[in-house]
């Protein structure tokens, strides 16, 4: 595939243009002090500290120059925060270089990159040809080669692949940046195969992905099936996806400079605690060594391994891990703020909301619904360097739609525009009179398109549904009145023709979820009337994640005491409160019951997000100063989460100043992936998209 200035795809060549070399980059390069020799002591096994060694000439004896990655205290900030991090890293290290390189891309550093880089972002740091690792390639001999891989057997053996004898190299050289922690089997076995062509090999920590500047994901959507699947519950798939899951929330907790305590809700299942112990082990294995950095040294091929890291104690910050089924509720009811909303009703996919636009004759591309014959598709992504995004996603879709055009008739007034209502057609020849302002209400005009889209289909037959679903959901109706009959609370809902299966089977869902399961015979019933045969296991299925669907069913996880929000101000469809809300505050005020919600390590009874620290933290000189000097509450949900419970997690951090929280999980969550999702568990795995390890 060709790599363009939109994208990023191996495959792709751009030619470098004529006068522009690597070497008239003007980013200053910045060095790395060379970690001290003094006392060197041999690492563990099994560590995830990041190491690194690099030689300079092939097989060259004694030239050996140590350099490992700053473990920078950098907040999550969605793409922005990649593409620092993969200059510091990777891209820093050949400022000084003045000739292009070839670039080499696993599947999951191809889908990292992508994230925030486009080919010419490469072209600015001396890449001129990106290209897969799995693939058959064609050697370019006098080019060198970075490589941003996984450790991971199959990418280790392509890359050995390249350079199976130096006459048949591929490339010049290879200067080789793991995601993460190689394991030493891996690392000994490029030693041996193909260590003189290797200028440098380095570990770093971007493992994950921070989709925003409180969210990150591990992008691993086959967790899901692989965590919850009975098929392969004797498998060994469950215990190798959580092994990479706590490797990577390792890389996560390095990189914001934490040892957490690590705490998880316990349940009928063990997926939560087995996560958790792995998880504690890796953070014990990288943090093992004190605050001086350790040489490893293998004085036959002169390479050094380095291990370095700055905590030593658990910090005072709390890392909860909690299964998917821990609160259902908020995974199948309709949300009506703007993200959540419009991520579930609109076709979004990769972020990005397909609309029309049109095409001036200047050529110029509008970014907002049009009719006629002259309309065309155009793509908006929504992303977290759109600042009206951003400013809005969280509120609810009536303050949406009273607010933006507020400020289209703010950013209107600043050029005299006429008063009054605007129309579509009025404000495009507004934009086209106005270039100063033509960016601002070309994003104004682009929410306000998908807030009425999404306005659209809530009148259309959404707005019925809502009141049924918060009733159901809360046990109780808008005026606190306890709900009697749950059935006859639904019952309109599966009645009425407008609504289509997939809002039938949620309200459903709801039903069960309310009543803390039905009988078999009513289940049965409820499928053949609304005649959901064939999604049937998008109900059945609740069972694998420990939600009683029948009420005999005998795992059931108890009830989380919930939160009095009766004097909140609310709207009466949205009364609703992610379960998740009330765990990050009870967690921060310390009220979480130990015996619930279990420590795997020695954590301090008396932690609090207003600065209550364990026993076993040592002051840091290195931390953060930007940030409020207070504690941070990670919270990581197996098997995905969705928008309402990411939004949970910037109204907690407003809500107490002292604490920051940070929410992650294997994938983000649509009510109708979602469904999907456990609708396959009852696959057997070769019908089923796994990806292999």
């Amino acid at each position: 595939m060709a790599a363009d200035e939109e994208g990023l795809a191996p495959g792709g060549q751009v030619r470098a243009p004529e006068g522009l070399t690597p070497a008239g980059r003007s980013r200053p390069a910045q060095d790395r002090a060379a970690p001290s020799a003094a006392a060197p002591e041999e690492g563990g096994e099994g560590g995830a500290a990041r190491r690194g060694w690099q030689q300079d000439g092939a097989g060259s004896a004694g030239a050996e120059e140590l350099r490992v990655a700053d473990n920078n205290l950098i907040p999550l900030t969605g793409k922005l925060y990649l593409l620092t991090e993969l200059k510091s890293a990777v891209f820093d290290d050949f400022t000084k270089e003045e000739e292009w390189k070839v670039m080499l891309l696993d599947d999951y550093t191809t889908k990292l990159l992508s994230l925030c880089c486009k080919m010419t972002d490469l072209l600015a740091e001396g890449v001129t040809v990106v290209e897969n690792i799995y693939k058959t390639r064609e050697p370019v001999p006098n080019m060198k080669a970075i490589y941003l891989i996984t450790p991971t057997k199959k990418s280790v053996d392509g890359l050995i692949d390249d350079f199976i004898t130096k006459s048949s190299s591929r490339y010049k050289a290879a200067y080789v940046y793991f995601t993460d922690f190689c394991p030493d089997s891996l690392f000994n076995k490029i030693k041996a195969s193909c260590a003189k062509s290797i200028k440098k090999c380095k570990e770093i920590n971007i493992s994950f992905f921070p989709y925003e500047s409180q969210v990150f994901t591990l992008n691993i959507p086959d967790a899901f099936y692989r965590c919850y699947s009975p098929t392969l519950e004797k498998t060994k798939d469950k215990d190798t996806v959580l092994q990479v899951m706590a490797e990577q929330i390792v890389t996560l907790c390095a990189t914001l400079d934490e040892n957490p305590g690590v705490r998880y809700k316990s349940g009928p299942s063990d997926r939560a605690s087995k996560l958790a112990q792995l998880v504690e082990k890796s953070l014990e294995n990288y943090y093992k060594t004190d605050e001086r950095s350790h040489l490893k040294v293998d004085s036959e091929l002169k390479f050094v391994s380095v291990y370095e890291s700055s905590v030593e104690a658990k910090t005072h910050s709390q890392l909860i891990i909690i299964d998917r089924g821990f609160d259902p509720v908020s995974t199948v009811l309709h949300e009506l703020t703007f993200q959540a909303m419009a991520y579930d009703l609109l076709p979004i996919e990769n972020d990005t909301y397909k609309q029309f636009a049109f095409e001036t004759k200047t050529g110029e591309k509008l970014k907002y619904k049009t009719e006629g014959s002259g309309g065309k598709e155009k793509e908006a992504v929504l992303e977290e360097d759109d600042d009206l995004w951003v400013k809005m996603r969280h509120k609810h879709i009536a303050d949406v739609l009273e607010e933006i055009p507020k400020l289209l008739k703010d950013a209107s007034s600043k050029t005299k525009a006429a008063e009054g209502k605007l129309s579509i057609s009025a404000l495009s020849q507004l934009m086209k009179k106005m270039p100063l302002y033509r960016k601002e209400i070309s994003k104004q005009v682009l929410h306000l398109n998908i807030a009425e889209d999404c306005m659209s289909k809530f009148k259309s037959n959404i707005e019925r549904l809502c009141k049924t679903e918060q009733d159901l959901a809360l046990g109780t109706d808008a005026e606190g009145e306890k709900v009697k009959d749950s059935m006859r609370v639904l019952l309109p809902v599966l009645l009425n023709k407008s609504h289509d299966s997939y809002d039938k089977i949620r309200a459903i869902l709801l039903y069960i979820f309310s009543t803390n399961g039905t009988t078999q015979e009513n289940l049965d019933k409820l499928i053949q009337n609304v005649h959901i045969e064939s999604d049937s296991d998008m109900i059945k299925n609740w069972k694998y994640l420990d939600v009683p669907v029948i009420s005999s069913f005998v795992p059931q996880q108890h009830k989380y005491v919930r939160r009095d929000r009766s004097k909140e101000e609310t709207f009466q469809l949205s009364r609703w409160t992610p379960v998740i809300k009330d765990v990050m505050e009870d967690a921060i005020e310390n009220k979480l019951d130990s015996k619930d919600w279990p420590y795997c390590s020695r954590c301090p009874p008396t932690w609090n997000g207003s600065g209550a620290v364990s026993a076993r933290q040592k002051p840091r000189a290195s931390y953060r100063e930007e940030r409020r000097s207070g504690a941070r509450l990670i919270v990581f949900v197996i098997g995905g989460v969705t928008y309402s419970e990411t939004r949970s997690a910037y109204e907690v951090t407003e809500a107490y100043k002292s604490c920051e929280v940070v929410i992650g999980s294997t994938h983000i969550l649509t009510p109708r992936k979602l469904l999907e999702e456990v609708k396959s568990l009852s696959k057997p795995k070769d019908m089923v998209c796994i990806k292999d390890e």
